[in-house]
């Protein structure tokens, strides 16, 4: 039996995030064995995805991010451009592989982290910590005894929730013919995309050069699309909307994100913990997960230092997710138009107050104000009925 003060079960975003601030032990920290449980290659696996976030100047991961910009835009319906300029802040850009690069590289210079490839079947509570229960790659049964064990998986089903949406999207890594797009500038919106019935749709693009981007199609909707539903929007969007021209697709990523105004158990027993997005990491309002994770790992980790119980904090503040819960209600019902909401949203309010608004770093009169410039009627309705409404489970996609 494998024995160490923490298990990371997982190696997403999360896990990595947590076993990287691991590996570098901060002076005066006490000294901890940690294992990095990663699954085996196959369907347990997270797929290679791509990551954004934003930070004001040097980050933790700049080594492995792909590309930045300082210059984001928005497009209404109709085709309006919305353009600012977010400085100090950077829109950074990390893919998978480079990530798990630079902190592989990192856990391989350190003695504090053990890496171990195999399946999970288990955890379960013991009097003095908990016990991974293990699968090694060639089927064998084996056990991992850990004071903390902190969980990466994604949960089984989703919590009951009065309203629940999902972010679903295909993207394609292009490399054009012509050079057509424009390297100091993310298009964070594009609402020139058909809108479905409930909810929003825009593409995304984020340009790494004149002829190479990361072009996707996304929706906030009920239920996510056939495979070739994705495929048509793209093909539509590239080619009607954005006039590419002739491209080459050099590969593709899908993803689902739950966004839902459901609690969040980042506590499963005394010793063990969900980080990331099972731990609720993700913003319900935007998807974005990758700021919020490093918000409890960092605060994970200081607390392992310290010698206290390292409860992963919440990624975000109550009256956040109270806000969240109000946006999602009045999407779900069809009260307000998605992409009129954004549009006006990026028309009237700074873009760098909106993204701070966004990670949850503006205070109460300024989420007020920005409040004001949305469709208040509507959004008031919505928030008057959420305690009225019964939480249920979701039912798939």
């Amino acid at each position: 039996m494998l024995e160490a003060d923490v298990a990371i079960v997982g190696a997403g975003a999360a896990g990595l995030s947590l076993a990287h601030r691991l590996s570098g032990r901060a002076p005066g920290a006490r000294p901890l064995s940690a294992v990095l449980v990663d699954a085996p290659p196959g369907p347990l696996r997270p797929p290679r995805r791509t990551w954004c976030f934003w930070e004001q100047g040097r980050g933790r991961y700049d080594a492995a991010v792909t590309a930045s910009w300082r210059r984001l835009r928005v497009r209404s319906p109709a085709g309006t451009v919305i353009e600012g300029d977010i400085a100090p802040l950077r829109y950074k850009m990390i893919r998978s592989d480079d990530f798990e690069h630079l902190v592989g590289h990192g856990l391989a210079g350190s003695g504090a982290v053990r890496c171990l490839e195999a399946t999970v079947d288990g955890v379960e509570e013991v009097r003095d910590g908990a016990l991974v229960h293990l699968r090694t790659p060639d089927g064998g049964p084996g056990l991992l005894h850990a004071r903390w064990v902190f969980d990466s998986r994604p949960p089984g089903s989703l919590p009951a929730a009065r309203t629940t949406l999902l972010q679903h999207f295909r993207g394609w890594f292009v490399r054009t013919e012509r050079p057509v797009f424009d390297p100091g500038a993310a298009e964070l919106m594009d609402f020139r995309t058909p809108q479905p019935a409930t909810g929003l749709s825009f593409g995304y693009v984020l340009p790494t050069g004149r002829r190479e981007a990361l072009v996707e199609y996304t929706e906030f909707s009920p239920r996510v699309l056939p495979p070739d539903g994705y495929e048509a929007a793209l093909r539509h969007y590239t080619r009607d909307v954005l006039r590419l021209g002739d491209l080459q697709v050099l590969s593709a990523e899908t993803g689902v994100i739950p966004m839902t105004d459901a609690p969040r158990d980042r506590e499963v027993g005394a010793s063990v913990f969900r980080i990331g997005a099972a731990g609720g990491a993700t913003r319900p309002s935007t998807g974005y997960t990758f700021a919020g994770l490093q918000r409890q790992t960092r605060a994970v980790a200081a607390a392992l230092g310290r010698g206290r119980r390292p409860l992963p904090p919440p990624a975000h503040s109550v009256r956040a997710r109270a806000m969240d819960a109000v946006l999602l209600r009045a999407l779900d019902s069809g009260r307000v138009d998605g992409a009129a909401l954004f549009s006006r949203l990026f028309a009237r309010v700074p873009m760098r107050q909106l993204l701070l608004f966004l990670d949850g770093r503006t205070h109460l009169y300024e989420d007020l104000a920005i409040g004001l410039r949305t469709p208040v009627g509507p959004m008031l309705r919505s928030a008057v009925e959420l305690p009225c409404l019964p939480r249920r489970p979701f039912t798939g996609p």
